[in-house]
């Protein structure tokens, strides 16, 4: 009985029409704001509310499930049942339409019509050998056929390529809609810009195929792939110089071309994206005498130092290299880097936060609680509708520490820039404060026009010209760095923005709760480290609503007791280091949760009891503690998602 039910369910045959209708009945059965992944809607839709005329539940269920084969799935479900109903309207759209009946098929090449008339021959003749084998000696035999026996292969394809040209020309009479959303799609666009990789791949192609005209694309590919990793810097400059010209000519047009057509909704950052890699802008860079970056950590200044000996390696194999190296130093070594890395880069202000964000830095820990089962993307959605549906009357506490947080960055700011010394000039940049006076004379005082041309002279000049104001470059990068180095005081070098400062013999911070204390307890004992990251905190998450009350208790009591015995510990500590020692830890520590408590501790009447307070303290405590050593992974690990 139900296997007859469900073959009369495949052979029904669905008119365009009900199809639609189906998608309709969906919309009206989903929820008003469909917030969640697709899959967990389609889970929960009521299919009998969804059923119509003769479709049954189960046939609307199944018929929906074909559909949405043919349409992406990485949204919202009520996003894609739009996608679906473009797609029934018009199931031959874009590429969908070499899918067409009537689309003529194209002809197969030379190579393509022997392989496919010796094929079985070989197969039979070499049953042991796989498909892979035989491709390869086939294509050995063709390249090895005279030229006479090829003329049979090559004159099929003309004659076949010949008739699918006729074809394309009737299909495209009989169908000008279809090949219109095929054309219309790119054909005025202008062609991206190619990278230098790309540029330098189809000029060595022709030389290949000159030499041997009956090479493949892959064996091209591979042999060309390996000499682009070998290439000396000074050539490959000269590709990546192409590749730039190449780019800001596409940019200038594509700004003509958005103008044009405002249809398309694009703006200037769909446009601006290089066509470099992080290793070629900084040779350009380098090449240009524009000063090197700082390191932002001390791992990458250990692999800036390591790759200036790796010149011979490919630098394909650069990174693994330096991974492997940095995971032999001792601690001590790596936290070397990481004090001449906070010594070479200046502070830079942390940009204050929104209310918004504040109120969902409070609120998340007990929502990611309550629901487990919601991705990181999620919760933030569903944090920002609780923050539109929050009365403004409890806006304002938000508010109000949004406000002291600004004023406190804009005052960090204005103190650390009437600090910091003049940065480095670049190269172009020294080299264009000589000129300038002779060309703002010879454009007649108009700094943009005089900009323009020294720009392009610049880009003109030869390396050996541009040799003198590199090393004056070199030298301003030099000076910086020394007036920087005296600037600072060992205090403040230690102190890297937003990141936690390590002393020496500092306590261990414990759990401040009883879940924080579960979590750790979970994330030690390796249970769970099969599972992502994200699927083992939603896993400890259901754990610990399913822990009876007296366990939750326990867990709790050990939090407090470690919390006490961490608070002994740490007055023990602080008072063996000197004041300014202690004033820096106080200064950094007290500054975000401080502030914060005193804050929320204003609006007594809210609704949050005491408990989330102290929960939403050990929040900001534990933000600091973020990039802590590698023994402490597993509590800060706990903190983040808590």
């Amino acid at each position: 009985m139900n296997g007859e039910m469900e073959a009369t369910t495949q052979d029904q045959v669905w008119a365009q029409d009900d199809l639609l209708k189906l998608l309709e009945a969906m919309k009206m059965a989903l929820p008003q704001k469909d917030l969640t992944k697709y899959k967990t809607s389609e889970s929960h839709l009521d299919w009998q509310k969804v059923a119509f005329n003769s479709y049954t539940a189960d046939m609307c269920k199944q018929k929906w499930q074909e559909v949405s084969k043919e349409i992406r799935k990485f949204r919202t479900l009520t996003e894609l049942i739009f996608d679906a109903q473009d797609y029934i309207k018009n199931p031959y759209k874009g590429k969908k339409i070499k899918k067409h009946p009537d689309f003529p098929k194209k002809p197969l090449t030379p190579y393509f019509r022997f392989f496919m008339e010796k094929r079985a021959k070989y197969a039979k003749l070499h049953p042991e050998m796989s498909n892979l084998d035989l491709t390869k000696i086939l294509s050995k035999k063709y390249r090895e056929l005279p030229d006479k026996k090829k003329k049979k292969y090559v004159d099929d394809f003309l004659r076949d390529k010949e008739a699918f040209v006729h074809s394309m020309m009737k299909f495209r009479e009989e169908h000008p809609d279809l090949v219109e959303s095929m054309t219309k799609k790119g054909s005025n666009v202008p062609e991206k810009p190619k990278t230098p990789q790309q540029l330098w791949y189809n000029h060595e192609k022709k030389g290949v195929l000159k030499t041997h005209p009956d090479a493949t694309t892959k064996e091209i590919k591979d042999s060309l792939g390996k000499q682009w990793t070998q290439l000396s810097d000074k050539k490959r400059l000269k590709w990546i110089t192409k590749s730039l010209e190449q780019q800001k000519q596409y940019e200038e047009t594509m700004r003509e071309y958005i103008q044009q057509h405002p249809e398309l909704n694009m703006t200037q950052e769909d446009i601006v994206k290089s066509t470099l890699t992080k290793a070629e802008r900084h040779l350009k860079d380098k090449s240009d005498g524009r000063p090197d970056k700082p390191p932002p950590n001390g791992y990458s200044m250990f692999c800036a130092e390591l790759m200036s000996s790796m010149k011979d390696v490919p630098s394909t194999e650069r990174m693994v290299m330096c991974s492997q190296r940095w995971k032999l130093l001792k601690q001590n070594e790596k936290d070397a880097y990481q004090k001449r890395c906070e010594q070479a880069n200046p502070e830079k202000p942390k940009r204050p936060i929104s209310a918004m964000f504040i109120f969902s830095e409070e609120k998340r820990p007990k929502l990611h609680q309550e629901r487990p089962d919601l991705s990181d993307s999620e919760l933030t959605r569903f944090l920002a509708r609780m923050w539109n549906e929050l009365p403004d009357k409890k806006k304002e506490k938000y508010k109000r520490l949004e406000t002291v947080l600004k004023a406190e960055s804009e005052k960090k700011e204005k103190e650390d820039r009437s600090r910091l010394p003049d940065p480095p000039k670049t190269a172009q940049d020294i080299w264009q404060q000589s000129v300038i006076g002779d060309y703002l004379a010879r454009f007649k005082s108009d700094r943009p026009k005089a900009q323009k041309a020294m720009e392009a002279t610049w880009s003109t000049m030869e390396k050996k010209e541009k040799i003198m104001w590199i090393k004056k470059a070199a030298e301003d990068q030099k000076r910086y760095e020394r007036d920087l180095c005296e600037m600072r005081s060992p205090a403040v070098a230690a102190i890297a923005s937003g990141k936690k400062i390590k002393f020496e013999g500092e306590p261990k911070k414990p759990p401040s709760n009883g879940y924080q204390k579960f979590s750790q307890e979970m994330l030690s004992n390796g249970e769970l480290n099969h599972l992502p990251m994200k699927e083992r905190m939603a896993e400890i998450g259901s754990r610990w609503q399913r822990l009876p009350l007296k366990e939750k208790d326990r867990y709790k009591k050990i939090a407090e007791e470690k919390q006490r015995q961490y608070k002994v510990q740490l007055e023990q500590w602080l008072s063996s280091l000197s004041s300014q020692e202690r004033n820096t830890y106080k200064e950094y520590n007290s500054q975000v949760s401080n502030l914060f408590y005193n804050m929320t501790s204003e609006d007594d009447n809210d609704d949050e009891d005491e408990d989330e307070r102290e929960k939403a303290s050990s929040e900001a405590d534990s933000s600091s503690e973020e990039d802590d050593e590698d023994d402490d992974d597993d509590d800060d690990v706990s903190d983040l998602h808590l």
